[in-house]
């Protein structure tokens, strides 16, 4: 990993806790690739995970949270895997719904 500043477009502390990263690479090639509605949204990104509405835990991996935020019509959905105290972003997307999961965090 880099340690160059410049590496990671956010790092940031969640309500659980632990922290969640992303790299600017990630966020193009991953993020954006998979959702391009998601370019230029980092910053609703962040506040979905530093200010969510609901935190879920993934029905399929107890390490994997869903951070949901309300956006103008819709749901900003940060889904980020911990480990130990730190974390990464695996995926973001516009959402309609809350997904099914174990609440473990409410504002």
């Amino acid at each position: 990993m880099s340690t160059d500043a410049n590496y990671f477009l956010f790092r940031v502390l969640t309500p659980l806790g632990f922290t969640v990263h992303c790299s600017w690479h990630y966020w193009e090639m991953k993020i954006v690739g998979d959702h391009p509605v998601m370019a230029g949204r980092e910053a609703d990104v962040i506040r979905a995970l530093t200010d969510p509405n609901e935190i879920r835990l993934s029905q399929i991996d107890r390490e994997v949270f869903l951070f949901y935020a309300p956006d103008d019509k819709r749901l900003v959905c940060a889904v980020a895997r911990r480990t130990d105290s730190d974390g990464f972003l695996i995926t973001a997307y516009p959402a309609d719904r809350v997904k099914k999961g174990e609440i473990v965090w409410t504002k």
